[in-house]
């Protein structure tokens, strides 16, 4: 069965479990003014011109705690303005997404959970990408679990129907330059940091550093709209997202 991506499958989620609340959702600090559809900023420091377009080959597959389409800091988000075949789906113990289930389960995709080795038997743990022959080859698809650690660690034991995948072990060697949540441990990266060494496995390195240098500048909106000042459009994170771009540009 074949899966199609929705245009921006995170948008989507957000909108489906805000029509799901009783009562309206308010992301902890930052400015309370209207924010953009687009980029969920507020409108004085949105985000959506700098919007990067790519053909990526890869596919991400966002599995994602309760809420965490809603805020404002999520940077899966992120992950599908870059990768434009990002799929989303919300995370419940007692269920699983018909959708989700097609969509792993769709010839044309060789799933990877992305998931620390250290957490697993070694038997299933992967570091690299599968070879596929030329004549039956499959797209990776990164399956990351969009959540905080703690949440993140009981999606892996509590979904059974992940069990069957290879779990790709990314290694480490580099910190964590996300700036707008606090983890107690700098090895611990967020949603669009992993999807980016996931690209670069994949080859993608263009992508890769695309995805890369957008978290900095969604980064620098995000504390300058928080801290009431003003972008600056011309700092070194706005100038390597802007090369890249040209790169992309037919």
């Amino acid at each position: 069965m074949h899966v199609a991506a929705a245009p921006h499958a995170v948008s989507l989620l957000r909108t489906a479990r805000l029509a799901r609340s009783s009562k309206p959702f308010l992301a902890r600090g930052g400015a309370k003014s209207e924010r953009c559809a687009g980029c969920r900023l507020v409108i004085s420091h949105c985000l959506f011109a700098f919007l990067p377009a790519l053909s990526v080959n890869s596919g991400m597959c966002l599995i994602m705690a309760d809420i965490e389409a809603l805020k404002p800091s999520n940077t899966g988000w992120l992950v599908a303005d870059v990768v434009c075949q990002t799929f989303a789906f919300g995370w419940s113990r007692t269920e699983v997404d018909t959708a989700l289930l097609a969509l792993l389960a769709d010839p044309q995709w060789q799933p990877y959970l992305v998931f620390p080795g250290e957490f697993v038997a070694n038997d299933r743990v992967v570091t690299g990408l599968q070879v596929a022959g030329e004549n039956h080859a499959r797209r990776p698809l990164f399956v990351l679990l969009d959540a905080t650690w703690p949440e993140a660690r009981k999606m892996f034991r509590k979904s059974p129907y992940l069990d069957k995948l290879p779990v790709l072990s990314l290694q480490g060697g580099q910190l964590s330059n996300y700036k707008l949540r606090r983890s107690q441990h700098e090895e611990h990266f967020c949603t669009s940091e992993v999807a980016a060494m996931c690209l670069a496995l994949a080859g993608e390195s263009l992508a890769a550093q695309t995805l890369t240098a957008y978290l900095d500048v969604f980064t620098h909106h995000y504390l300058q709209a928080k801290q009431q000042l003003p972008v600056d459009g011309c700092g070194a994170a706005h100038q390597r997202l802007s090369a890249l771009r040209l790169q992309t540009s037919p």
